[in-house]
């Protein structure tokens, strides 16, 4: 495994829209969001496509695939952060040209899980699943999203922990927020285990799992080549959130992995919170049963992943390790 490595100040974030662009009315939000990260001793440099948004893209591919493979070569950018997820991130694949990138990171969430999962597969390279830019813009950082900072500057060998937050947000809403902060936490987090298996290790692959499955069956998602290559064939801790789809399209896609060979040498699954639909009377801790009884493998939810803020900086190809242990759950991620 390859990790980059962001210090604390001096260096440039590369803001690039791969998925989706920014409508006028959120243009507001990636200005706000520069005037947080400088004021915390970054710079920041936007690219073009952040200031559109079409057909479900913020640019025509090749604009889109051009400026990525620009920032991601370009020696001056230190990391890369796209304001948000999207649709069509996945058109970028056949355009993009992985080798070539420098070794340096790549954070989001959303559609942008593709781009990590895939960029990660291919090249050995940790990505980031974490925080988009947009949502840097509050003049407060919680302690889970700001852990991002941390987590980016830890050293090649070194072990980072994030612990499970204090309270998190069911939906986006318009209401007011607390002054300075971006999100309204207002519920109690509990992260869970769905039997007495409450640890587990493994090398952390995954992300959203709506997006990340249209890599099964492609040059982009070889999980094998990846396991044997690149971690000598350790086993993977599959972490997944899911922002629409029903439980039983989730169940679907989860089967679909296992009989790709995702899941051939798993070490465990994680489950990010969901506000998604269940169809008809099953169930999301039905469904996560079914992978239990069908994999033997341990399941743990309702994690800080994902679509109800705040959320875990997690490492693609890092070693994780996950304590479920009441308020003080955590994980470790070693970067080795």
């Amino acid at each position: 495994m390859k990790y980059p490595f962001l210090g604390w100040t001096g260096h440039t974030i590369g803001v690039t829209a791969p998925s989706s662009g920014l409508r006028e009315q959120q243009q507001e939000w990636v200005e706000r969001a520069v005037e947080q990260v400088q004021a915390r001793q970054m710079n920041v440099r936007l690219g073009e496509t952040i200031w559109s948004h079409q057909l479900a893209e913020s640019a025509p591919v090749k604009q889109r695939a051009e400026e990525f493979n620009h920032m991601m070569t370009d020696e001056t950018i230190d990391a890369v952060i796209p304001p948000f997820g999207g649709e069509r991130a996945i058109d970028l694949l056949p355009e993009l040209t992985p080798t070539a990138y420098q070794t340096k990171w790549l954070l989001g969430y959303s559609d942008i899980s593709t781009l990590l999962l895939s960029l990660t597969l291919q090249t050995g390279i940790a990505t980031a699943h974490g925080p988009n830019f947009v949502e840097l813009r509050s003049k407060e950082w919680d302690e889970t999203t700001s852990a991002w900072r941390r987590v980016l500057a830890t050293p090649s060998g070194e072990t980072v922990t994030q612990w499970a937050s204090d309270r998190y947000q069911t939906a986006w809403t318009d209401e007011e927020r607390p002054a300075g902060s971006l999100f309204q936490l207002t519920e109690a987090t509990e992260w869970k285990a769905l039997d007495e298996r409450t640890e587990v290790t493994g090398r952390l692959l995954g992300g959203c799992l709506e997006t990340i499955r249209h890599l099964i069956g492609t040059p982009y998602g070889d999980v094998k080549r990846f396991q044997h290559e690149e971690i000598n064939g350790e086993p993977i801790l599959w972490y997944f959130e899911v922002s629409e789809a029903s439980s039983a399209e989730v169940h679907r896609t989860l089967r679909q992995m296992a009989y790709a060979g995702w899941f051939d040498h798993a070490a465990g699954f994680l489950f990010g919170r969901t506000s998604a639909r269940i169809t008809e009377d099953l169930t999301w801790l039905d469904v996560y049963h079914y992978l239990a009884d069908e994999t033997g493998l341990p399941v743990l939810y309702d994690l800080d992943i994902g679509h109800q803020p705040p959320q875990l900086t997690l490492i693609n190809g890092a070693t994780g390790t996950v304590r479920i242990q009441g308020k003080d759950s955590r994980i470790d991620l070693t970067f080795n």
